[in-house]
């Protein structure tokens, strides 16, 4: 195990394991923290899983890993590794199983006063128009090959069959639809599991939320993306449901052979791995991008069901109720990008894992709307805390191949939680706070406790003062519904 002994502290933020430190490290490993944080992770295996990142064919620079880091499969949760193309790895443990878990905020023009006597109501209409929970379905069932058309392009669907707008796709990280992606690709047990579970929020920490923007840090970068003091906002968690989870159980299985086959050793079996030029590679980045490009549906369809919930409760009631996209981010994927390694641009697999991009101003990817600030950067925090946006940074692209925290990470196991956590406690005390809470199950709100999970204010001020990301605005919750 890591030691305390072994670390490097490079910056008031910035920690190092240097490569010198394990046999095997091809790279050093660093991460973001500050002295409370890191007591934390020292606890669990999440900088032994970053070392062993570290370790991996083809990787560059430094394997990385944010402050809301905690253990994960393989790679820990918040980390974040380039490989070298054409012949570096890529490794569904960097993915990990909820492939293109993100987060999607809408926008709206009302404010908290004039929302506040119809919460409940608002909060019921969520509830039962975005069904949650494990194994739920949704309101449309897919044909087969409609499915295909889904896993093939994306958000290009939803626009198609009237469930998206053009300024949705605009404000999609990729369009919302990754243009190698291959239904082919993907089992026929994988497209069962997601057949009629599209529009769906799933169990776990995803969630809707209601929120307010109750304060502002950059005037000129919320202004771009049309927040202001007691706006109200909607914010989206959720990912790809059972299809993404089956495609990670099938690309591990299958990666066990392909390790062997390439002779890797690995210091840890969760980091199978292929080639990104050989055929297992090629076809895992694929269906990964297939099972990508259904998350960016799922979180398109609920997106619709929240307006059309919105309009059933507060047409006639109010004026300007329509809610728009401000941005949709991905946390769980692994990208093709052009990043500089050692003074020169060259083409890699960036992982990120628990962790999202946060490209810089300027950036070609990014739309004309924020190409001037940088990429919005949402960083949902636990139920009942406060949730930020930010925006990515010059400073992201040179040290963290455009990367941020994704939440604020998990101090405690859901079996933890569900032992300390008296759920009924938990929901008067939201409630106390005025946020109206809607969940699936009272063991699945102990999991989700702010205390299973780390302090989000802290985790967003190492990112801001590192200068990965720059804080925007911060959300409040008033209607929380979980999964």
């Amino acid at each position: 195990m890591i030691s305390t002994k072994q670390i490097v502290k490079k910056s008031d933020h910035l920690y190092e394991i240097p490569a010198s430190c394990c046999d095997g490290m091809r790279v050093p490993a660093r991460f973001y923290s500050d002295e409370r944080l890191l007591k934390g992770v020292v606890g669990d295996r999440s900088l032994d899983q970053l070392v062993n990142t570290a370790c991996l064919p083809g990787v560059v620079k430094h394997a990385l890993a944010m402050p809301d880091m905690h253990q994960g499969y393989g790679f820990p949760i918040g980390g974040v590794v380039a490989t070298r193309l054409p012949d570096g790895v890529i490794s569904p443990g960097g993915v990990g199983y909820d492939i293109n878990c993100g987060v999607r905020l809408l926008g709206s023009q009302l404010e908290k006063g004039q929302i506040a006597p119809y919460l409940d109501d608002l909060a019921a209409a969520l509830h039962a128009s975005c069904p949650s929970g494990v194994g739920k379905g949704g309101q449309v069932r897919l044909s087969p090959k409609a499915l295909d058309a889904v896993l093939d392009s994306g958000s290009r669907w939803a626009l198609k069959n009237g469930f998206a707008t053009d300024t949705d796709l605009e404000h999609t990280e990729e369009g919302g639809c990754l243009p190698g992606a291959g239904a082919s690709g993907v089992s026929q047990r994988a497209k069962q599991r997601g057949q009629n579970q599209i529009g769906t929020l799933g169990a776990g920490n995803h969630f809707i939320e209601v929120d307010e923007v109750d304060h502002i840090y950059d005037e000129k970068a919320a202004r771009q993306m049309g927040l202001f003091p007691g706006q109200i906002a909607v914010q989206v968690h959720c990912g790809s449901r059972g299809l993404g989870h089956q495609v990670c159980s099938d690309y591990v299985k299958a990666f066990q052979k392909s390790s062997r086959q390439y002779g890797y050793r690995l210091p840890d079996r969760e980091l199978v791995c292929a080639p990104l030029d050989s055929p297992e590679g090629e076809a895992y980045l694929a269906a990964m991008q297939a099972a990508a490009n259904y998350a960016f549906v799922n979180r398109q369809l609920l997106a619709d069901q929240i307006r059309k919930s919105f309009e059933r409760v507060l047409a006639g009631r109010l004026k300007r109720f329509q809610l728009f996209q401000i941005y949709d981010i991905a946390h769980n994927m692994a990208k093709i990008e052009t990043h500089r390694i050692a003074g020169r641009p060259t083409r890699v697999c960036v992982h990120r894992k628990g962790a999202t991009r946060a490209f810089g101003p300027q950036s070609p990817e990014l739309p004309d709307t924020y190409r001037a600030i940088g990429q919005p950067v949402l960083v949902p925090g636990s139920m009942g805390t406060a949730s930020y946006v930010l925006t990515g940074t010059r400073r992201a692209m040179r040290h963290s191949f455009g990367s941020c925290c994704h939440g604020a990470g998990r101090r405690m196991s859901r079996k933890q939680a569900r032992k300390s956590v008296q759920a009924a406690a938990l929901r008067d005390e939201l409630a106390s706070k005025g946020i109206r809470i809607r969940a699936g199950s009272m063991a699945g709100l102990a999991e989700e406790a702010p205390a299973a999970y780390k302090d989000v204010d802290r985790v967003v001020a190492i990112v801001h003062k590192a200068g990965i990301a720059r804080l925007t605005a911060r959300l409040k919750p008033m209607v929380v519904i979980k999964g």
